[in-house]
């Protein structure tokens, strides 16, 4: 008895202080049906590469199309792939990177995660790719790194058209913003997602918490970035994946990822998120965008509403809002015939034809839009 106080305390020390992930970085498998490439960018990023060539030969679209995912450090999900895989079935010669520390791509150390370095590598894979200017369509996070890109005239210039889908916070200011968000989504009503959990582990249930929680910051020395990388599932994910569809859909949400392919940086992710509220504003410089721009908001988005309606506000190039009916936050998701419409929506931009749905909200719209909880 006089020793089990000291028993007890080496038990929790032993599983707080002992990993049980690997502590070396293990890159996920190749994905069966696109190869990766590995280039190294001039901001010293190295990031895994996909191309989706155009598929239809009898529509070739000539200006590059690059995709920008969410995360935001975040391997690109096979859901993904395969609606990447559809626009270049339309004619589009598609590329898309994992950003600097996601999926396959190199890590960084962790100071260097940054939302301005984000868009550096995004300026940086463009020269890289020596195409001239390109559309991208950035989601999410990606939308946030895409809006800063307009508001850079040196990054602007090698931009064609921009496709800014479901927006996170452009910037400090705006991350800061308290507001609703959009119709009911899956988020309380879906079943649990099944598979092993990090956060059943005492070690990373303690890390991730505090971190999660500002209590621990990402560079600690706690857990290093890797093994958090390794550490951390689909599962850990699981009430955030719900959210991302409409309440309707709670009972039929589908697999997004595979587990080989799941790759998440927790660490790497909040240091970005962070910088984006440490940021100033970028209204003035959005101001003067002058890039063809669409907007892309989602009926049961689980995004802030002013999020969005702030790039719509302050952006005077954006000549288009589309209002997806019938999805969530993820509105190309292989349910129903969501990643045709989607589809339908990105290629009449692009190509400058008529919106496949009404104009909306429109600049002047927004008060009504946020008065009535669209």
């Amino acid at each position: 008895m006089p020793f089990l106080p000291v028993v007890v305390a080496a038990a929790l020390t032993a599983a707080v202080c002992i990993p049980t992930a690997p502590t070396a970085r293990r890159y996920p498998p190749a994905l069966p049906f696109v190869t990766a490439q590995h280039w190294s960018l001039s901001t010293g990023s190295r990031v895994a590469v996909y191309h989706y060539p155009p598929a239809n030969s009898g529509t070739r679209r000539p200006v590059p199309l690059v995709y920008l995912n969410g995360g935001p450090v975040r391997g690109i999900s096979v859901l993904d792939h395969r609606f990447l895989q559809l626009l270049a079935r339309q004619g589009y010669d598609v590329y898309a990177y994992e950003q600097a520390g996601g999926g396959r791509s190199d890590l960084l150390p962790i100071g260097q995660y940054t939302i301005s370095r984000s868009v550096r590598d995004l300026g940086a894979f463009v020269d890289h790719l020596n195409r001239g200017e390109v559309d991208v369509l950035g989601f999410s996070s990606g939308g946030a790194v895409l809006t800063r890109a307009l508001a850079d005239p040196s990054m602007a210039a090698r931009l064609h058209r921009a496709i800014i889908a479901e927006p996170g916070p452009m910037d400090g200011p705006t991350a800061h913003v308290t507001g609703h968000k959009g119709r009911e989504s899956a988020r309380d009503l879906a079943p649990p997602v099944a598979g092993p959990r990090s956060t059943h582990v005492l070690r990373y249930a303690v890390a991730f918490g505090l971190m999660r929680l500002g209590l621990l910051t990402p560079d600690t020395g706690l857990i290093g970035q890797a093994e958090g990388d390794n550490a951390f599932t689909a599962a850990d994910l699981g009430s955030d994946t719900a959210s991302a569809y409409c309440a309707r859909d709670a009972q039929r949400i589908p697999a997004e990822d595979t587990a080989q392919n799941f790759s998440f940086s927790p660490a790497a992710s909040l240091r970005v998120q962070q910088t984006v509220k440490d940021s100033p504003s970028i209204e003035p410089q959005l101001r003067r965008s002058r890039t063809p721009a669409m907007l892309m908001i989602a009926e049961c988005s689980s995004q802030v509403r002013q999020w969005a309606t702030a790039v719509l506000a302050h952006d005077p190039a954006i000549q288009r809002t589309q209002y997806m009916p019938g999805v969530g936050h993820h509105m190309w998701n292989g349910l129903d015939d969501n990643d045709d419409r989607a589809a339908a929506v990105i290629t009449a931009f692009l190509q400058d034809e008529p919106a496949p749905l009404p104009n909306h909200p429109t600049s002047d719209e927004i008060p009504a839009f946020l008065r009535d909880h669209e």
